[in-house]
């Protein structure tokens, strides 16, 4: 089997793994349905590489509102690599306990909310403690990462403790121990990293049960949409729609700040 196909086929066993999660799934949109026709937010958090599930889920086509996007640049700005904002920095920062809690210190977050907070080895120090800081404000936190690799790797904190620890639910992206699923002969490392493909599934089938129990409710999402698809009044009027609706949502994480 040429390299190209063995991850295909890896990433079937990935679909498997997801299509497995149905019931859990459900569940999550459930309480995320339950946040977004009560006017609050879902907020969503990843570091590092968890970033593009974060930025999978909202904003981006077939996205709609309703979803707070945490994105600490310091934490998962990579295009430099070495020098000023480099790599090693974000791996560093991501580790430094207390960080977590200045993040939220930016947000009136209350217990209608609910969190998404994304990591696929569930070890480093500021994911795990934005999802310990969420759930001791009330929200119901809900976990991407992967259980097989998560199992095998050692908390960065000092307690021992992972980000399944800080979770109400726990979805699984099957990606294996070390994220990379393909062995090249001669080569005594493995490539091809898997979890952001279960993750984007996970994230998008997330994405459709929410949609559909948002419409169910009669509060259709606005859903950011191709001119392609609708023509371009259309979709500009969703564009605008979605936005406005992200903002004045958005607003209400501020307001109460500081009373």
């Amino acid at each position: 089997m040429s390299p190209c196909l063995e991850y295909l086929d890896r990433c079937r066993e990935l679909l498997a793994t997801v299509a497995a999660q149905q019931d859990a799934i459900a569940r999550a949109a459930d309480w995320f349905a339950e946040t977004i026709l009560a006017g609050r937010m879902v907020h969503l958090f990843g570091s590092g590489h968890s970033r593009i599930l974060v930025e999978e889920m909202w904003p981006r086509y077939g996205s709609f509102p309703g979803f707070n996007p945490i994105v600490e640049l310091s934490l998962s700005f990579h295009n430099l690599v070495v020098g000023p904002n480099g790599q090693r920095q974000a791996m560093f920062l991501e580790n430094v306990s207390g960080f977590a809690e200045r993040i939220l210190r930016n947000f009136d977050l209350r217990p209608a909310d609910c969190a998404l907070v994304i990591s696929s080895s569930g070890c480093n120090v500021v994911p795990v403690e934005m999802a310990e800081g969420f759930q001791r404000r009330g929200l119901k936190v809900v976990a991407i990462l992967s259980r097989r690799h998560s199992e095998a790797s050692r908390s960065q904190r000092a307690d021992g403790r992972k980000l399944g620890d800080f979770a109400d639910l726990v979805l699984d992206t099957g990606a294996p121990v070390g994220d990379a699923m393909v062995k090249v002969p001669g080569l005594d490392t493995p490539v091809a990293p898997g979890s952001t493909v279960g993750g984007c599934m996970l994230i998008n089938s997330l994405k459709a049960e929410l949609a559909a129990r948002l419409t169910r409710a009669g509060h259709p999402p606005r859903v950011l949409t191709a001119a392609a698809l609708v023509g371009s009044r259309r979709a500009a009027e969703l564009f605008e729609d979605a936005y406005d609706e992200h903002a004045r949502r958005l607003a209400g994480l501020y307001q109460n700040l500081g009373t």
